[in-house]
């Protein structure tokens, strides 16, 4: 045997025995450490403190100024202030902690999921599930490999209404569909001009990086402004849309690729930092059925009768033979026949989506069987390249064909470039899981 053939052994045999061993506290709670912990950190924070099958026994950020806050609000929830670290790679070797719920920048999605499966931890991550679809790749390969629960933050997956909804596609309730469109209308403000200046006291900005360039820091380049620059975030289609693109494939029926992708947009009225489309169309061949995705982060109306909340309009519209269907984060409805009736309408319940999503997941976790799961990796890798081909044909402003099989395009080395990243050591995701 090899060294890497038994370095391979042993660390199958270590993830075996992971997911052998009791992953319950003496409680019967699973011990879950919560890493990165800003906006949609402090989130997680207090749905996992509802959560009667979950301890918070430890939290992640490389701000201390955010790690102080996280520990504070957790004592405020629980009465318990939990272990604190400044390096996921602390969580990881951490024994108590079972699973990690990582709201992370999409850049650090992949490496930090592969870390933890290697490490023999559950992992919820945020979408998109990848920062480019090499990536996801990996992480599908590491789940399967250290037989992990990897469950990707498309919530909408654990929406009763929704799960309604796309079972009435299923059963023919609009007929065949043909046609299926997500909107992300989301009214985003220009982020203006940053001075590059020096980094704030506490703060990591090495690890923040991580597997992307080394920048100097700017202040639109760290809190929620990353999601519009492509080292760090995927703009919106890949932030907001993520979400109303895996309803969109969803609803369509489709769990590959499609063969083709064009998208066409730009960054328009602003003059600012931000690298990202505010303003994107993007179709998605699939032969017999075809995809199609808005994002308009100006002032605009709505379409389809979606509901305005506020300056945003997010949902999905399906077309079929014999009727259409309107779906957002609050209702559906279905209309049939050359009259336009409305022949069915539905709310969905009041409770937020992301309690019954990571309730999955730690049923998920006590059963061991990813497809328990509603948003597998395989899954939410799937909807994130979407968004992925897209931005490529967007960069490149050109149509795009594709091979689902072979994960390539065609005949476009310079497209299948931009499949993967430059890796800055030591942060990289490697072909080798």
């Amino acid at each position: 045997m090899t060294e890497q053939s038994r370095r391979n052994f042993l660390q199958t045999a270590a993830a075996a025995v992971a997911s052998t061993s009791t992953l319950r506290g003496a409680d019967d709670k699973v011990n879950v450490a919560i890493i990165g912990l800003g906006g949609r950190g402090r989130y997680h924070l207090s749905e996992y403190a509802k959560l009667p099958d979950a301890r918070i026994a430890a939290i992640c950020d490389v701000d201390q100024a955010a790690l102080e806050r996280g520990q504070a609000q957790i004592e405020k929830l629980t009465g318990q202030k939990p272990k604190g670290y400044a390096d996921m790679r602390q969580v990881f070797d951490d024994k108590e902690v079972q699973a990690v719920s990582m709201p992370l920048p999409n850049h650090w999605h992949a490496l930090a999921t592969i870390w933890a499966c290697q490490a023999g931890k559950d992992v919820y991550v945020e979408k998109p599930a990848c920062h480019n679809p090499f990536e996801g790749q990996k992480m599908v390969e590491a789940a399967r490999k250290y037989k992990r629960m990897v469950q990707i933050g498309s919530q909408g997956r654990s929406t009763a209404h929704k799960i309604k909804a796309v079972q009435l596609l299923r059963d023919g309730a609009i007929g065949k569909v043909y046609l299926a469109k997500g909107l992300c209308f989301k009214r985003r403000p220009s982020i203006g001009h940053k001075p590059d200046g020096p980094v704030p006291p506490g703060l990591d900005w090495d690890k923040f990086l991580g597997p992307a360039p080394m920048r100097a820091y700017n202040e639109n380049r760290f809190r929620y402004n990353w999601h519009w620059f492509w080292d760090t975030g995927n703009g919106d289609i890949g932030n907001q849309g993520v979400h109303e693109m895996d309803i969109a494939r969803w609803g369509l029926g489709k769990e590959g690729l499609p063969k083709g992708v064009v998208s066409t947009g730009g960054k328009y009225i602003y003059n600012d930092d931000q690298e990202t489309p505010n303003t994107q169309f993007a179709t998605f061949d699939y032969g017999d059925a075809e995809l199609m995705f808005e994002v308009r982060g100006i002032l605009t109306g709505s379409e389809g009768g979606l509901p305005v909340q506020g300056n945003n309009t997010v949902g999905n519209l399906f077309y079929g033979s014999d009727g259409w269907m309107a779906l957002d984060g609050s209702t559906f409805k279905v209309y049939k026949g050359e009259k336009n009736e409305l022949v069915m309408e539905e709310k969905g319940p009041p409770r937020g989506d992301a309690g019954p999503h990571m309730e999955n997941f730690l049923a998920a976790v006590r059963s061991r069987n990813y497809q328990d799961l509603h948003a597998d990796v395989q899954i939410g890798v799937t909807s994130a390249d979407l968004c992925h081909l897209a931005n490529i044909s967007y960069r490149l402003k050109r149509k795009l064909d594709f091979d689902p099989a072979a994960g390539r395009f065609l005949k476009d080395e310079e497209a299948n470039r931009m499949l993967t990243r430059a890796y800055r050591a030591p942060y990289i995701v490697s072909r080798s899981i």
